[in-house]
Order: structure tokens, then C-alpha cells, then sequence
């Protein structure tokens, strides 16, 4: 397809060719690879793994959880073929059901969106610290990883705003430096370490570190402290839906966008279960790494000496810096677009491209706001290795893009045969798949707003407010307000997506 044919094909959906559609098929892959980014969520929220069932929740957990994330990206993917525009999942929902389902998919769906960002960078932050703490004295401090994020989140602005081509190479190169980093890491920890643990210890062994149940039988351990060990999985393979937010700055974009969207979960799931069995191999002091907390820094440190550790931290940390940047990227589209349909206030100020067709205010407001919500990881329970307030905003930033991915999953399900579809379909597979993309969608929604440490439990002995995971009230809070705002105001005006086209071009 053309990029004039793209430009017909976006009309007839109701908007100008606004955005530069420079991107090629590979480069809209490389966005939700990068976001996925298995040198980010598998190294950053490892340890919710490590101590919420332990082994079997990465080495199990990961490829059976993954199989779960590839149907909802196949059936997003076929959305994609036939929507394929920077609204995305929003747009779906609107033009599917009614005002009602865009506007709630819209408000989850950017919600998300800057909570992954603020979750990526943070991430990135404390990674940076470790890699430089490596060489240095420093002592754990939350306010010093926290102006590393607020400058990290500050350069991913910048690079967004002022170079829309740099964006698209350096989204080409964060894949290639997945690849070959993963593939580093990985072959530090299969030859320099001196010993490395057996496959029974990889694929049998559990750990219970958080505090619940009693030890690792019963069902508190496999009903509860288990599945929250698998936010490891269902966070860091998310944000796929960027293919559909620059498919308006895609070639080719019907068949592209949807086969970038499916192929980047299916490359990421099967890279980052090497990466983390790699891991589990060279775990080998296991006294050492649950009392860092379960970390990945923990297994580096007692397998390697400090310079192929310090090595793989590096890595780790730049692959997030590129994560990082596509999360800005993607958020910031997603941002113009719900702008554009008027759904945001100050709409007029979020939806304005520069010359260089970039939506500036999107990006800055966007950073902003994943700045905001990130404030209050700079307070911890004495002794805490990582804030909980980095969970709450992983488990708001899962929680927020897998309900908005819900909603026109679920509306094309509920329309069947009467959906028109793009080039790429799933043609009668849809009504299984669909149907288990929302059956595991409600249930990790329900895990990842309950407490992940005793402290955090209201009305417990040890009550701790810092320890509390505030996923459930900042989404309680969103889902009321956007509510409230759709009951008083906003049906009465938001009618879906706007045209801004009045003529379809020839192609």
C-alpha cells in the first residue's frame, strides 16, 4: 500500500493526513518490541516474581502467561487491520459500540499509557543507580533515583519534540540492541559463572518472601501469592498497542501495524523467557538474593565478579532508556488523538502539531503527568529496597491498558459476523479467542489491585500507608471521576471520533 493509498484509507476513516507517515513495517514492530522491552520489566519487577512463588512463577509463569498476552494481541491485531489509526483501541471502541465504550476506553487506555511511562522511567532511574553504585559509596537514596527519572523522563521529551525521524531510527536501533544485549546477558551468565543451579531448582522450587500464607503450601500460596507473582509477565509484555498509535505514521499500515502488533509480543515472549532461565540458572545464593530483596542486581553480584555485572546492568539500563523513549512516543500520540475528538480538556492545546507535524504539548503534558503520579515513591518503609509505589504504578499502567484493550475486544466479540474486517483477520477463530482475551483480562484486573505485602492490608496489625498499593484507588478514582464527568457533562457533547476530513483524496 502506498502512503497515498494510507492517506485514502484514513479519510475514509474521517482524518487528514496530519502526522508524517514516514514509518516503515519494521520500524512500527520496533515501537511495541521496544516498549515491551525485555531488558526492562524482566530486570525491573523480577523480584515480585522471585518472591510471589519464586522459580516456578518465571519459568512456568512466563511462557503460560504469554500464550494468554499473544491472544489478546492477535485479536487486537485484527482491530488494527481495520482501524488502523493514532486513536487506536479508543477509536475501536467508539466506532464498535457507542460514545459511551470510546470514552471509557480512551480514559483507561491514556491512563495507562502515562502510567507505563512513569513506571518505565522510574525503572530506568534505579537501574542507572545501581549500575553507578557498582563503582561508588553511595548509600541507597529514593530522592537520588528520583532526579535521575525526572531527568530521564526530561530527555525522553526532548527527543520526542525535536526530531520525529531520530525517533523512528532509534526505534530501529532499540531492537537490534534488545537482540544482541539479551543475547550478551545471556551468555555471561551461561559461561562465567562458576557453578549454576540445576533444572529442578529452575522448574520446581517455589519461595514465599511476601509475607502471606504460610510458607509455599496451601492455597493462599497458589490462589494468591502466586498469581501475583505473574505481574512480572503481564508488565512487561505491554504497551503493544503503540503499533496501532503511530499506524497513522506507518506505511502500509493495515497490514503492517497488525503483523508489528502480534510478531513483537510473540519475539518478546520467547527472548525474554532465555533471559530470565538465564537468571534462574545463575541464581545460585539464594540466601544472597532474598536478602537483596529478590532483585536481579542480587544474582549478578554473587555469581559474577563486578565488572560483567556492572556490564549487564549496563545493557539493562540503556535497553530501558529506549523503552522509555517509545513509551513517551506512544502516549504522546495517543494523547493528540483523544484530543483531537475533544475528549481531554484544553483539547485544542493537545491536538496542535508544530511544523515539524509533532504534537509538542501532547509529549510535555503527557511527561507531566507520569511525573505527577510517580511523587510518591519518594517515601518507603524503612529497609525497602523498591518503593511500593513503583508496584502500584505497574499495576495501574497494566491495569489502566488491559481494560482498555478489553472494551473492543469485547464489543467485536459481542458484533460477530457483522464486523467488517481489514486484510488481516482471524476470520472464525475470533470467537474463542476473543472470549479468552476477556476472561484474562477480569482476572488479572482483580489480582493487581489487591495488597502485595502484609503492611499494606487495611486494618492490619502492621498497617503501613506507605505500603499500600494505591493501583485500586487511583483507578477507583479514575473510573468514578470519568463516570461522573460522562453522566454530568461530557454525553451531552462527546460524540465519538471527529471527522476532519470532508472529501476522500483519489488514490
Amino acid at each position: 500500500m502506498t502512503v497515498d493509498e494510507d492517506a485514502k484509507r484514513l479519510a475514509e476513516l474521517g482524518y487528514k493526513q496530519e502526522l508524517a507517515r514516514t514509518w516503515s513495517g519494521f520500524s512500527n514492530f520496533a515501537i511495541s518490541f521496544s516498549i515491551i522491552s525485555i531488558l526492562a520489566g524482566c530486570f525491573t519487577t523480577f523480584y515480585q516474581a522471585w518472591n510471589n512463588g519464586g522459580p516456578v512463577a518465571i519459568s512456568w509463569g512466563w511462557p503460560i502467561i504469554s500464550i494468554f498476552i499473544l491472544i489478546i494481541g492477535l485479536s487486537m491485531s485484527e482491530l488494527v487491520s481495520a482501524y488502523p489509526t493514532a486513536g487506536g483501541i479508543y477509536w475501536w471502541a467508539a466506532k464498535l459500540g457507542k460514545p459511551v465504550h470510546g470514552w471509557f476506553t480512551g480514559w483507561l487506555n491514556l491512563v495507562g499509557l502515562i502510567a507505563v511511562t512513569a513506571s518505565v522511567d522510574y525503572g530506568c532511574a534505579t537501574f542507572l543507580d545501581l549500575t553507578l553504585t557498582q563503582f561508588t559509596a553511595w548509600e541507597p537514596s529514593l530522592l537520588r533515583v528520583f532526579l535521575f527519572f525526572v531527568a530521564i523522563l526530561a530527555l525522553h521529551a526532548l527527543i520526542n519534540i525535536y526530531s520525529h525521524r531520530l525517533i523512528s531510527l532509534l526505534q530501529n536501533i532499540s531492537v537490534w540492541w534488545h537482540v544482541v544485549g539479551a543475547a550478551v546477558v545471556v551468555g555471561i551468565l551461561v559461561f562465567l559463572p562458576e557453578r549454576h543451579q540445576s533444572a529442578s531448582f529452575v522448574f520446581t522450587e517455589t519461595i514465599n518472601n511476601s509475607g502471606f500464607g504460610d510458607g509455599t503450601s496451601g492455597l493462599p500460596f497458589w490462589f494468591y501469592v502466586l498469581p501475583l507473582g505473574f505481574l512480572l509477565t503481564q508488565y512487561t509484555i505491554t504497551g503493544f498497542d503503540a503499533c496501532a498509535h503511530v499506524s497513522e505514521e506507518t506505511k502500509g499500515a493495515a497490514h503492517s501495524a497488525a503483523r508489528g502488533l502480534w510478531q513483537s509480543i510473540f519475539y518478546s515472549a520467547i527472548g525474554g523467557w532465555i533471559v530470565l532461565l538465564a537468571f534462574l540458572f545463575a541464581a545460585t545464593d539464594v540466601d544472597a538474593i532474598n536478602k537483596g530483596g529478590g532483585q536481579v542486581v542480587a544474582i549478578f553480584n554473587s555469581a559474577l565478579d563486578v565488572v560483567p555485572a556492572t556490564l549487564i546492568l549496563g545493557i539493562s539500563t540503556i535497553g530501558q532508556f529506549f523503552c522509555g523513549m517509545s513509551c513517551v512516543t506512544s502516549m504522546s500520540r495517543m494523547t493528540y488523538a483523544f484530543s483531537r475528538d475533544g475528549a481531554v480538556p484544553g483539547w485544542r492545546l493537545w491536538s496542535r502539531v508544530d511544523r515539524n507535524r509533532t504534537p509538542v504539548a501532547a509529549i510535555l503534558g503527557g511527561c507531566l503527568a507520569a511525573l505527577v503520579i510517580t511523587l510518591p515513591a519518594l517515601y518507603a518503609p524503612p529497609g525497602t529496597v523498591t518503593p511500593t509505589a513503583f508496584l502500584a504504578v505497574v499495576s495501574i499502567a497494566v491495569i489502566g491498558l488491559y481494560l482498555a484493550f478489553l472494551i473492543p475486544i469485547w464489543l467485536r466479540w459481542r458484533m460477530g459476523d457483522a464486523f467488517v474486517a481489514g486484510p488481516w483477520t482471524l476470520g472464525s477463530k475470533y470467537r474463542v479467542l476473543n472470549l479468552i482475551a476477556i476472561v484474562e483480562i477480569v482476572i488479572i484486573s482483580i489480582y493487581f489491585i489487591m495488597p502485595v505485602s502484609p503492611a499494606g492490608v487495611p486494618f492490619s496489625e502492621d498497617f503501613d500507608w506507605k505500603a499500600v498499593n494505591y493501583a485500586p484507588i487511583a483507578v477507583g478514582v479514575v473510573l468514578l471521576g470519568i463516570g461522573l464527568w460522562w453522566t454530568l457533562s461530557a454525553r451531552k457533547w462527546f460524540t465519538g471520533p471527529r471527522r476532519n476530513v470532508d472529501e476522500v483524496p483519489a488514490p
